[in-house]
């Protein structure tokens, strides 16, 4: 027997497979390419199905050139993907009408996480797939606002995202301002933001990570977990006193990797914050006017 065929019959364990449903952005810091970063310095499989094209224009204040994608080429990466993986029940459609099991050890993909979908056409065809999915974790990074877009086009947007996506979510990680947004609250402070987690896990069900990020006052970033039962203030000094492109797509694929591995959703919260906090440390520097998170800030 060779060393080849020996590690074909004694394969290691499959690493967990994770989905990212969002867009792409075209300078890499963040949406989808920050995502699938996320996800190998994790240890996961990471999969993308992209929703829209964001690329930011340099000679309009850096606004989002935002072209969405057909949505029968959303519809149509999802049914691979699924077909693929998963999701949860563990076979493929062919796999079900034979009556035949899947195959030993493979990865079932049953968490997903979405980022920037766009329009309200986007989301119902999102929404439509995480209805018949099964899917066990369902991460919401709830993007409410495209910077550039048309102002009544984001409204819409914003509307459908809540009524449709957020009451799927099993967890959810707005910043400041979606915060405010999902909440209906005005965010000042640690308490406001606690108040704020809170609201919006009465809204959604869902366990909240609610980002105070560098937006509040203070020498820490702090940000308030809440899942119905307990309450924990995740905070560490704060490294400038600018966001960093990235760093909410990070999170949220960060707890996303945590939950598809195990961990419970508390422990994907710490551990999220501990990968953003040494992403945002080892930033990357660009002409554009913002930094990057490096994914690769813990290593």
């Amino acid at each position: 027997m060779t060393l080849a065929s020996a590690a074909l019959q004694s394969p290691v364990s499959a690493p967990a497979v994770v989905l990212t449903i969002a867009g792409s952005e075209a300078t890499g810091g963040a949406g989808a390419q920050a995502d699938l970063k996320t996800f190998q310095e994790l240890g996961v499989f990471g999969i993308a199905n992209l929703t829209c094209i964001v690329s930011f224009d340099p000679s309009d204040n850096w606004n989002h050139r935002f072209v969405p994608v057909d949505q029968q080429v959303i519809a149509d990466q999802l049914e691979a993907t699924t077909a693929a993986y998963g999701p949860a029940s563990g076979v493929t459609a062919s796999e079900s009408a034979s009556g035949e099991p899947s195959a030993p050890g493979r990865p079932v993909l049953d968490t997903v996480k979405i980022g920037m979908l766009g329009s309200p056409a986007t989301i119902s065809t999102v929404a439509a797939a995480l209805e018949t999915g099964r899917f066990r974790n369902v991460v919401l990074d709830p993007v409410l606002i495209c910077k550039g877009q048309e102002p009544g086009h984001a409204l819409d947007t914003d509307q459908a995202l809540k009524a449709q996506i957020l009451p799927l979510a099993t967890f959810v990680t707005p910043n400041h301002f979606e915060a405010e947004s999902l909440s209906g609250l005005a965010i000042t402070d640690v308490e406001s933001l606690k108040a704020a987690a809170v609201r919006i896990h009465e809204l959604s069900g869902a366990a909240v990570l609610a980002k105070g990020g560098v937006r509040l006052a203070g020498p820490d970033a702090v940000d308030v977990y809440y899942d119905g039962e307990t309450l924990e203030v995740l905070s560490a000094p704060k490294v400038g006193e600018v966001a960093v492109s990235g760093a909410g797509c990070s999170l949220a694929a960060a707890v996303t990797a945590e939950l598809a591995k195990g961990a419970t959703p508390l422990e994907a919260a710490r551990a999220a914050k501990d990968f953003v906090t040494a992403g945002i440390r080892n930033r990357v520097a660009s002409g554009a006017p913002f930094d990057a998170l490096w994914q690769g800030g813990a290593r």
